[in-house]
C-alpha cells in the first residue's frame, strides 16, 4: 500500500509542476468584463431616421467593491481582453493546484485520530 500512495504522491507532484510552468507561461492578467456598447439616436441631417454609432468599447471590473468602468479603443479592447482570458486560465490553474496542495497535504501529514462514538 505504501508503494501506490508513493505513486500516487509523485503523479500528484509532477501535475503541481506541471502547474506552476502554466503559470510561467501566462502573459499580462486583467480582472473584468469587456463590454461593447453600440449608441442609437436620431440621425441629425434626417429626423425620424435612426443611425448607430460605435462600437464603443469599456472595461468594468470592480475595484473596493464598487464598479469601475473605463472607456478604451478598439486595439485596446483586444489587449485587454486577451489579458481577461489570461486572468481566467489563471483562476483556474490556481484552482487545481489548491486541490492538489490538500491532497499531496492530506497524504504527507498526519492527522488527529477520530474519535471512537460512545454507545
Amino acid at each position: 500500500m505504501k508503494n501506490t500512495m508513493a505513486d500516487s504522491l509523485t503523479r500528484l507532484e509532477r501535475k503541481y509542476l506541471q502547474l506552476k510552468e502554466t503559470l510561467l507561461s501566462l502573459g499580462p492578467v486583467l480582472q473584468g468584463n469587456i463590454i461593447p456598447r453600440i449608441i442609437r439616436s436620431e440621425a441629425p441631417d434626417n429626423p425620424g431616421q435612426w443611425k448607430d454609432y460605435g462600437p464603443y468599447y469599456q472595461w468594468t471590473r470592480k475595484r473596493e467593491g464598487k464598479t469601475v468602468t473605463q472607456n478604451l479603443s478598439p486595439s485596446q479592447s483586444k489587449v485587454y481582453a486577451n489579458a481577461i482570458i489570461e486572468n481566467k486560465k489563471l483562476e483556474k490553474t490556481l484552482m487545481a493546484m489548491r486541490e492538489i496542495s490538500l491532497k499531496i497535504l492530506e497524504l504527507t501529514t498526519e492527522g488527529v485520530p477520530k474519535r471512537k462514538r460512545k454507545k
